[in-house]
């Protein structure tokens, strides 16, 4: 009996697809921990800590997204 393999270029871009959605997947929860992260550390210092680092409250979800997007 003869078998024969041929590449079947629909499946291969489909896994393609499919290894590229895990990626981006990867990518978008690594930048939402790093953000999760820097806000959740900002937001529970004191008043006082903030602005002795320059920091205004109203700037830590800024700060938190600039650096998620450090990431890429």
């Amino acid at each position: 009996m003869a078998y024969a393999q041929t590449t079947d270029l629909f499946g291969a871009s489909l896994i393609a697809k499919l290894q590229g959605a895990v990626a981006s997947y990867r990518a978008a929860s690594a930048r939402r921990a790093v953000y999760l992260r820097t806000y959740e550390e900002l937001n529970a210092l004191a008043d006082a800590d903030l602005e002795d680092i320059g920091i205004a409250r109203s700037q830590i979800e800024e700060i938190a997204r600039a650096e998620a997007a450090k990431l890429g």
